[in-house]
């Protein structure tokens, strides 16, 4: 297996948490981001949208960081992308503007992997599909998914009106009543990847571990952070 194919996920721990001033939403409701994305097609054509898959470990299982907005909307970081601008360089704003701090001191160097996932919404409506329907011609949205390579300590900072959420993987398969089907499907597109447990110093002596997309079902803790 080549080294491309492998994603060091390092612990929880080794991260710590901030937060930034608050930040104000465009949409009060669906129907209003449903709007807004039908205006913004009249002037800019079809809406492209990047969405990151950060990995950390804990309790020996692989977790998937989240952005909570609210009582129900929990997404991957990411959003909108500038008319023209490049999905690599507008993923990285996007995260930056997602999980770093506003002193502007410090800026992650964000290592982005390959795309793993696109979503289509044919219709100004909810519905995203997985795929581009062959009779739809004028798509509305399409949406991109990719691995972002976190490094072993990193300090991430999400506004003080969200939260920053740390779900199993386990957790995600397959539920798409809690998650929706955008994020239910995320362990099987990751199941390209060797994902390579990277131990803290106390668990050295243990030696490197591989995790395969099968994991016991024993009690987890799905949230990492509140605020």
């Amino acid at each position: 297996m080549s080294s491309e194919s492998v994603v060091n996920v390092y612990p929880l721990a080794g991260y710590s948490f901030g937060v930034n001033e608050a930040k104000v939403y465009k949409d009060v409701s669906l129907c209003d981001k449903l709007d807004r994305i039908r205006a913004n097609y009249t002037r800019e054509g079809i809406r492209r949208s990047v969405e990151g898959i950060l990995l950390v470990h804990e309790y020996e299982c692989p977790h998937l960081l989240l952005l909570q907005k609210g009582n129900k909307i929990i997404k991957l970081p990411g959003g909108h992308l500038r008319p023209g601008e490049n999905e690599i360089e507008g993923l990285k704003r996007k995260l930056t503007s997602n999980l770093s701090s506003n002193s502007g001191n410090y800026q992650p160097d964000w290592k982005i992997e390959e795309c793993v996932g696109a979503w289509w919404r044919p219709n100004f409506e909810t519905l995203m599909l997985p795929y581009r329907p062959p009779h739809n011609t004028k798509p509305k949205e399409c949406k991109k998914i990719y691995v972002v390579h976190l490094p072993e300590k990193e300090y991430l900072a999400c506004p003080k009106n969200m939260k920053i959420l740390a779900v199993p993987l386990f957790e995600l398969y397959n539920n798409i009543q809690a998650y929706g089907p955008e994020l239910s499907s995320i362990p099987p597109q990751l199941s390209r990847y060797l994902l390579s447990r990277v131990l803290s110093k106390s668990e050295e002596s243990a030696g490197q571990l591989f995790w395969t997309l099968v994991y016991p079902r024993h009690r987890i803790s799905e949230l990492s952070v509140y605020y």
